[in-house]
């Protein structure tokens, strides 16, 4: 029997963030005015290790997880992260291993990652326009060191790839159609993805967010699509192929038309907290088990208590009482 919520959605997908740090300073996800220099990220004693990530992500494949996806912050950035995903990738009863990037890293670290197990991963890359991309990440990065992980993963193996744009109004809305020409014939499927309100300091506001129906519009207008079926129940991006079949996009909007009633996921911040939704305000602490001697049944006992009473639908009721509610942050946490 699947474990299910209070809206019988089943747990499924697992997040797992390894380090609240990035090399980025996005303004959508961790402005450079708040994490600055003086910012007090999580110190390594206060991290989960590898050994106790891996008993946590056990747990959770017991309890019907097949999907876990390594996030950040960024991954990347955390030491030795072959050594984790080794361990994952052993799991017995887990399908698929993924991990979200910024890219950066990517072209030293791809070999070393499919060696350890990862299958597949996603790039975060805003846009190819040096100008646009560099506004975005706000350290001065170009897009070319993204562009040549991306190729180096593809050369590998790690595919299918997806490139996930965050898409904002006046910022990097005119450089869309630019990324789907860039990415046609490659097999790497490009998804556009509305501005969210996650966390408290990107200072979001609704007219920022370019609607997945104007999204569609501007990509039409210069590329005929065609629609296409879900992968699976719970997938987040509705999907479009180009009509002449050299490539696929799709568009992840959170903002204007919710998905929550088939979201699956939890998520596992770097410090052992469970969040059952990216716009939750708190956690449930993991860790505290862990390093109390916890044994597998009463993780098991207590992941089951944390599923069953979730009733989360942030994206259906955001412009209800909840919008202005604290929100954890998406560095914390993953997208």
């Amino acid at each position: 029997m699947p474990l299910l919520d209070r809206l019988e959605r089943p747990l499924a997908d697992l997040r797992i963030s390894v380090t609240d740090r990035c090399s980025f300073r996005c303004p959508y996800c961790m402005p450079k005015e708040i994490f600055g220099p003086g910012f007090g990220f999580l110190e390594r004693s206060q991290l989960l290790s590898y050994e106790e990530i891996e008993r946590l992500a056990a747990a959770f494949v017991r309890m019907g997880v097949r999907k876990i996806r390594l996030t950040g912050g960024e991954p990347l950035l955390r030491r030795d992260l072959p050594v984790l995903i080794a361990r994952l990738a052993a799991l017995p009863g887990l399908e698929d291993l993924t991990l979200t990037t910024n890219g950066m890293l990517l072209a030293r670290e791809a070999a070393n990652l499919m060696r350890a197990g990862l299958k597949r991963v996603t790039v975060s890359l805003d846009s190819l326009d040096e100008e646009v991309f560099r506004r975005m990440n706000d350290v001065g990065a170009s897009p070319g060191p993204v562009l040549a992980g991306i190729e180096e993963a593809r050369r590998l193996g790690l595919t299918p790839i997806k490139v996930n744009a965050v898409v904002i109004r006046g910022v990097n809305d005119h450089t869309l159609v630019d990324l789907v020409r860039f990415f046609r014939g490659t097999g790497v499927v490009v998804r556009f993805i509305e501005y969210m309100d996650v966390g408290n300091t990107n200072s979001w506001q609704p007219e920022q967010v370019v609607p997945a129906r104007e999204i569609l519009e501007i990509v039409g207008r210069e590329l005929p699509l065609a629609p296409l079926a879900a992968n699976y129940r719970g997938e987040v991006a509705r999907r479009w192929r180009l009509a002449d079949g050299s490539g696929e996009i799709g568009i992840i909007a959170s903002v204007t038309e919710p998905f929550c009633g088939d979201c699956s996921r939890a998520r596992l911040s770097s410090e052992g907290k469970v969040y059952t939704c990216l716009f939750a305000s708190e956690g449930h602490d993991l860790r505290a088990l862990l390093r109390a001697g916890a044994s597998d049944s009463e993780l098991e006992t207590r992941l089951a208590e944390i599923w069953r009473a979730r009733s989360d639908r942030y994206s259906e009721i955001r412009f209800a009482t909840l919008a202005a509610r604290p929100k954890v942050e998406m560095s914390h946490i993953g997208g």
